[in-house]
């Protein structure tokens, strides 16, 4: 049996067909495009029928190759929605979570609800773009659409309501929203009442593997396909990409790789406590109804920022970046990847050189330079976290599984396995997209659990192990990394 998944990332999106045989997951590539952030008087905006364009094209290529697709599934980022009036139109292109009306939105929030009680109640990472402070936003701004919302819809989910016309709300996506109560699993009232909303304003929450209806007549019309379902799978891309990873056993912690570093473990049940508030630990819903508890990192979108000004006037590859800094002389500089200097700079390698001046350091100006800082922060930061989750789990952590994007990068996976000093297992690149399918999958009968689903994977793919070297030399400039860290 085949599966589509459509997979869309915060730079770009793409449509990946799966079939499963003899235990055997093949993907093949239908279509890969941008999906870029539209600026417009100074706000961020998400296209959404750009996207909704790209998948009705992902359907159209299925058909013109004849090809027998089951279902297909759509994960995205997290955070973000779009919001319907009562004629189920969409009332606004959705906000880009990059954009900057909400970076003081945490603290006139805490005004009237305390962060302590945010956490407690939610267990969520405090980050300016979560859901409840875009929201509250909106509502403080008066913004003019903000009274007659009629529904919200997350992203993945509003994508899925375009191609069937039913609206639901799919936990995994739901629970980035810092709205949601990990223990009940349903949004926290206190939150909804402050944002003068209700359960009313939300699709029927479901769980990955639900059905939530056939494409539409309109969608019939223009793909030439009859009776495709679509499952809502986990809709956060990450919960999907974790459930892709191929370990043997529960001893490991997972970093998925793309713009966002998202570093976990996964747990039985939220874990909510001083510690991990003083952290500022997240507890996200798993794919199979666990709890992933991880650390949001600001990840390759340092090195896609400086990719965009480095091409500006010829273009410039990734391998050409990671060559460049190969060759440049290591332990020069560092910077602090979360920082909120670099979430939306005008320059980033402008950026960069001005911490780097501000913390009296080597001052970088090549792009290996460049590179090399940003590569070496990363894998410090890793090494920074990894430590706390270790006094969190309750079990040795003896591996790193590096999925996404990210764990093509062989360069930055060395430099992660010599910071943790732990072995780095990297693979597959496409775990959002394989766990996208084999939900859907599951939802159709031919897989049990997630331990089939793992198993299937590791049949599947060709991973990279990276051995720690030199881990004398990296844990001498560990505190040079230290000295330059700034806290948030």
């Amino acid at each position: 049996m085949s599966f589509l998944a459509i997979d869309l990332g915060a730079s770009s999106g793409r449509a990946m067909l799966g079939t499963i045989q003899n235990d055997r997951l093949e993907l093949r590539e239908i279509s890969r495009f941008p999906n870029p952030i539209i600026e417009v008087n100074g706000r961020l905006y998400w296209d959404l029928f750009h996207l909704y364009n790209q998948v009705i094209g992902a359907l159209q290529e299925v058909k013109s190759h004849r090809l027998h697709v089951t279902s297909l599934g759509i994960d995205t980022w997290g955070v973000d929605f779009v919001c319907f009036g009562k004629d189920g139109e969409p009332l606004r292109m959705p906000y880009s979570y990059r954009d900057p009306r909400t970076f003081d939105a945490p603290e006139r929030f805490f005004t009237r609800i305390s962060k302590e009680k945010v956490y407690q109640k939610t267990g969520i990472q405090i980050m300016n773009f979560n859901t409840l402070f875009q929201l509250d936003t909106l509502r403080s701004e008066d913004s003019s659409i903000y009274p007659v919302i009629d529904k919200i819809l997350f992203m993945p989910d509003a994508l899925s309501y375009l191609l069937t016309g039913k609206m639901v709300t799919e936990y995994t996506i739901a629970s980035t929203s810092q709205m949601l109560n990990p223990y009940t699993k349903q949004f926290d009232k206190s939150f909804l009442q402050a944002l003068q909303l209700n359960d009313n304003y939300f699709g029927m929450q479901v769980f990955p593997g639900y059905k939530i209806g056939n494409i539409s007549s309109s969608v019939q019309r223009l793909t030439g396909l009859q009776d495709l379902s679509v499952i809502a799978v986990a809709g956060h891309d990450t919960a999907s990409a974790v459930l892709a990873t191929p370990a043997k056993d529960e001893n490991f912690a997972y970093l998925s790789s793309g713009t966002w570093s998202l570093m976990g473990i996964e747990s039985k049940e939220p874990v909510i406590n001083d510690e991990t508030f003083t952290l500022n630990f997240t507890n996200e819903g798993g794919a199979d109804g666990s709890i992933r508890l991880l650390k949001n990192i600001c990840g390759m979108w340092l090195i896609e920022q400086c990719k965009k000004e480095w091409g500006d006037k010829q273009p410039v590859s990734y391998e050409e970046i990671v060559a460049a800094a190969k060759q440049s002389a290591p332990f020069q500089c560092f910077i602090n990847p979360d920082s909120p200097c670099f979430a939306a700079p005008g320059s980033m390698t402008t950026t960069i050189q001005a911490y780097c001046k501000e913390t009296n350091q080597h001052i970088p100006q090549t792009m290996g330079e460049i590179a090399r800082c940003i590569y070496e922060s990363l894998a410090f930061r890793y090494k920074q976290v990894l430590a706390n989750l270790q006094q969190l789990a309750t079990f040795p952590i003896d591996t790193l599984h590096i999925i996404g994007g990210g764990a093509q990068n062989k360069l930055l996976n060395s430099f992660t396995a010599n910071a943790i000093g732990k072995p780095v297992i990297a693979g597959p690149s496409e775990a959002t997209a394989i766990g996208n399918i084999l939900l859907q999958a599951k939802a159709a009968g031919i897989v049990n659990d997630k331990q089939e689903i793992r198993q299937i994977v590791r049949n599947s793919i060709n991973i990279d192990t990276f051995e720690p070297e030199d881990t004398t030399l990296w844990n001498s400039h560990y505190s040079d990394y230290l000295s330059v860290y700034r806290e948030i």
